[in-house]
């Protein structure tokens, strides 16, 4: 194997980060959804949590986004 197929193989893997993100954000919002219908006078203490929690699992994503374009540009 050359290198330019060896930094396609880790550009890959550092994706696989992005399964966690997309369960993570599903998982947040789902509760929040859930909280909310059960109790809608709590909307305005949960939705800016539940934002602040969908904005740090998506930094992850982000994170991986840098490491792959590292790897393959560099």
């Amino acid at each position: 194997m050359d290198v330019d197929s060896m930094k396609m193989i880790g550009a890959g893997l550092a994706t696989f980060a992005l399964t966690g993100v997309g369960l993570g954000l599903g998982k947040i919002f789902s509760a929040v959804s859930e909280a909310i219908g059960r109790n809608p006078s709590a909307r305005d203490s949960l939705f800016p949590i539940a934002l602040i929690g969908g904005a740090m699992t998506e930094s992850i994503a982000l994170f991986a986004f840098i490491v792959a374009m590292l790897i393959l540009f560099k």
